[in-house]
């Protein structure tokens, strides 16, 4: 294939795309099922409710059904009449939903519902749940939705319930089961404000404090679960159940695709998932950094024909700053620009931090992406964001460098895993010996090496900074087992481990909680499920081909863009967190911690993380052990007199139909 035909995506287009849009209501659900106190049910979904306001600061809907209670808050982005008001029931009252994302195809599934005889009522995608689940039951209606998604749908012929969450998982859902009894919403925080959860879990601290953030393996709260991705919950008279609906296709190694067909591939795929993006009744930006995938969103949105502003964060004197370059790409793609200055002395809140996230996060960028969406939030309701592509098309470093051990390991003998860890404690743990020491334990250890090599709850325990109810607490992950077999696969079990791990707990996480903070809707073209069920499949070599990251992504920005992008190296929204805790928060941190919570309570010893702080401070730079601290220390400050000012508070009296109009 030449150049020129790679440019054809553009004009196959199917023309339907143009007038397909998608009625979308971003936003915080809620629900329960199986209470026999339809006024207590009520009354502990209107809680969960309120704390999920910010996500949905246009309207509050309660409904009660027979048998379950549903809650709903909006941030409307389409359709913003009194039709598209959730919770969303039949009118025969047999099914209800309580929906959070788009559903990108929903014009696709409309007219084949209207022909089997089904009459809708609004104009939104949320109305197809109700008619797809009638029409095709719960399994079928799933496999046909493209889109980012959480919903509840009450069946009450057959008394279920049904929790689903999107392929990727790019909108949260979590749920507790309490006997024969469950409640759902879109945080953690929104459960335990009802006051049906109040202890805190254990392994979620130690899980926090190894990764900076919870997995979706559990949460922070003990009883409370997250829906997985790709997953189908079914809840029926006490008895619940769950069934995974997708999962991500595995590489293809002896695909005959070449490169030339991935990157003319990708290019009509990305501008398919760009054009499904762009619709809206409210004002839609576009983050706007000097890297690659923020640049071909933009370049999307350009050749597309559509009208909308980048934005890009400015840091005048740091040396994160990427004003210029984002300038110069928007003027070479001719789009409009705005360029939002903060100024060094514009510290983010680590209390708004707290606040934004329903479990201790600790992702530093989180504080960027907030920043971002608060300024961009008065000009923009929905914001085109870049995130995804590093993950399926393998732009992070490490992608390489594993692809490197695999490769050796499939070299090695037997036995040169036994080997080389018998001569390891030989080897200095300094510069480039240390380096050379790491991939020789991925490329003879595999999986159980890359997971204890990073520092984590380690480093704790070895300053002994943990309190009594910690010291006994062991990693799952740093347990995996270490062999040349997982080696000579290394790539192929990581990708799938870090999915369920830092892609779901940290990436998913920093957007849909930074951006919700704000009422601020986060699309992500190069999260379309259609573009990962394409890649995923693409061999290694394909997608770090020449031994470039990102290959396929870098080249379609040289053919549109050009060298500059193409080249460029990865950028992100960056706080330079550890500098800041031995500077300008250093006295905070010392405050914080010489009067800490999280020490009152026995979880740390403020007197070695303090001694640790100091020597720190010393260097200028505070390790990220620390920072995890200082986090966890604000959310629990934040977090346990929120729920004790919240129970102590009386339940207001509002009917259900009272709050439905709101």
């Amino acid at each position: 294939m030449t150049a020129s035909t790679a440019r054809t995506p553009i004009d196959r287009l199917n023309s339907t795309l143009w007038k397909r849009y998608a009625k979308v209501t971003m936003c915080g659900i809620a629900g329960v099922a199986g209470f026999q106190d339809i006024d207590n049910a009520e009354d502990i979904v209107h809680k969960m409710s309120c704390a999920l306001a910010r996500r949905g600061p246009d309207a509050e809907g309660i409904t009660r059904l027979d048998g379950a209670v549903f809650g709903h808050r909006r941030l409307s982005i389409f359709d913003l009449s009194a039709a598209g008001i959730q919770p969303m029931t039949t009118p025969d009252r047999a099914i209800s939903v309580v929906f959070n994302g788009a559903i990108y195809n929903f014009r696709e599934l409309r007219p084949i519902l209207e022909a089997a005889g089904h009459r809708f009522q609004s104009q939104t995608d949320t109305e197809v749940l109700l008619h797809g689940y009638r029409e095709w039951g719960i399994d079928q209606l799933v496999s046909r939705l493209r889109g980012m998604f959480a919903f509840g749908l009450w069946d009450n012929r057959n008394r279920k319930l049904f929790l689903v969450r999107d392929r990727l998982g790019v909108k949260p859902l979590i749920y507790a089961v309490l006997g024969n009894k469950i409640a759902f919403a879109s945080t953690p925080r929104a459960i335990r404000q009802s006051g049906l959860v109040s202890e805190i879990d254990p392994q979620a601290v130690a899980e926090f404090l190894e990764f900076g953030y919870v997995t979706d393996d559990r949460t922070i709260y003990q009883g409370v679960s997250k829906v997985q991705a790709g997953t189908i919950m079914e809840w029926s008279d006490g008895r619940l159940s769950s069934r995974q609906y997708w999962s991500l296709p595995v590489v293809d190694e002896q695909s005959r695709v070449t490169f030339e067909d991935a990157v003319v591939e990708t290019e009509r795929l990305f501008l398919q998932a760009v054009k499904l993006r762009l619709d809206a009744d409210v004002p839609v930006g576009s983050l706007l950094s000097g890297g690659v995938d923020s640049s071909l969103v933009c370049w999307a949105v350009s050749a597309l024909g559509a009208k909308i502003t980048a934005f890009t964060i400015g840091a005048h004197g740091d040396p994160l700053d990427e004003t210029a370059d984002a300038r110069q790409t928007a003027r070479q793609l001719g789009i409009r620009h705005e360029v939002i200055d903060l100024s060094p002395e514009e510290t983010p809140s680590i209390d708004d931090m707290a606040n934004a996230y329903g479990e201790p996060f600790a992702c530093a960028s989180a504080l960027g992406m907030m920043r971002v969406s608060k300024a961009v939030r008065s000009s923009a309701t929905v914001l085109l964001t870049g995130d995804g592509g590093d993950d399926v098309f393998l732009g992070y470093p490490e992608h390489r460098y594993f692809q490197m051990a695999q490769n050796l390991a499939r070299r090695l003998p037997p036995g040169s895993g036994q080997l080389w860890r018998a001569l390891r404690p030989a080897i200095p743990n300094i510069g480039v010996l240390r380096r050379g020491a790491h991939f020789l334990d991925y490329a003879t250890g595999g999986l159980g090496s890359v997971t204890r090599t990073h520092p984590g709850l380690n480093v704790y325990q070895q300053f002994g900074m943990l309190g009594e109810r910690l010291t006994s607490a062991v990693i799952p992950q740093r347990q995996i087992e270490r062999s040349l077999a997982s080696a000579r696969n290394l790539l192929t079990e990581f990708l799938p481990y870090d999915r369920r791990t830092r892609f779901l707990g940290e990436y998913m996480t920093k957007v849909d909680g930074g951006t919700m903070f704000h009422a601020l809707e986060g699309r992500a073209p190069l999260l379309d499920q259609e573009l990962w069920n394409f890649a995923a499949t693409l061999p290694y070599s394909i997608r770090l081909h020449g031994g470039q990251l990102k290959a396929i992504l870098r080249e379609l920005a040289r053919r549109r863009i050009g060298e500059r992008v193409a080249s460029g190296s990865k950028r992100g929204f960056g706080i330079p967190v550890n500098r800041w805790l031995a500077g300008r928060w250093r006295r905070d941190f010392e405050e914080t911690m010489s009067h800490s919570l999280l020490a009152k309570e026995g979880w740390i010893r403020s007197g070695p993380v303090l001694e640790q702080h100091r020597k720190a401070v010393e260097k200028g730079w505070v390790s990220n052990q620390l920072w995890y601290l200082y986090v966890l220390e604000a959310w629990f400050r934040n977090e346990m007199p929120r729920h004790e000012d919240h129970a102590a508070e009386p339940v207001a009296s509002v009917t259900a139909s009272t709050r439905s109009a709101m």
